[in-house]
């Protein structure tokens, strides 16, 4: 099992929660419509890598940036900085063809995570990514369609979120190819504090 690291300790979450299409700036770079449902797909724990490709299997990787939490007893324990890759080519054709995601966006190595901090609420989270010292991806948790008290609600419908679980709550606009020996710097906030950062060059 893959694990991340809370406060310095290893965690190994038995899979990992992804909502899409939670920012609307970012819908609309994609030229997705908004849905009417809140958006759900699962990444493995094989999924949860350490190395920051651009390409894979012949694949260009595409990176969204994102508030990551940890649950524990059900409610956001902690936070982190996550990053959703994605085969964007192949998701493309998948979805014309009416099929699941998985290959596009499950693939081993397909999400990075900075170290977990905890928390006590998420309350005024929010989210830096720059690519190469130059800001490409910015937002918080007041931008999201659904909070994640209101994820949460709507997860707990159909799902159990087991303690050491990620979820990862969407991507504002800014996303973008990975190139290769460019260097990711993301952060997650808190009332204006940095509480979760990691870097990653990417091969």
């Amino acid at each position: 099992m893959n694990h991340v690291l809370l406060d310095g300790k290893k965690v190994m979450p038995s899979k990992i929660v992804c909502i899409g299409r939670n920012y609307v700036a970012h819908i609309e770079e994609l030229g997705n419509e908004v849905p009417e449902q809140m958006v759900v797909f699962g990444k493995p724990n094989s999924a949860i890598g350490d190395t920051l490709y651009a390409e894979l299997g012949g694949e260009p990787i595409h990176y969204e940036g994102e508030i990551a939490l940890l649950i524990k007893d059900g409610l956001p324990a902690a936070a982190g900085f996550g990053l959703d890759l994605t085969k964007r080519n192949l998701q493309s054709r998948l979805k014309d063809q009416g099929l699941p995601w998985e290959r596009a966006k499950g693939f081993d190595g397909a999400a990075l995570f900075s170290p977990f901090r905890s928390i006590d609420s998420t309350q005024d989270l929010s989210l830096q990514l720059t690519v190469n010292d130059k800001l490409r991806q910015s937002g918080g948790v007041e931008l999201m369609m659904y909070s994640p008290q209101l994820i949460l609600r709507q997860l707990q419908e159909f799902t159990t979120l087991e303690d050491g679980d990620i979820l990862m709550t969407g991507t504002p606009a800014g996303v973008g190819k990975v190139q290769a020996g460019e260097r990711f710097d993301g952060l997650v906030m808190q009332r204006g504090k940095v509480i979760a950062s990691h870097y990653w060059l990417a091969n």
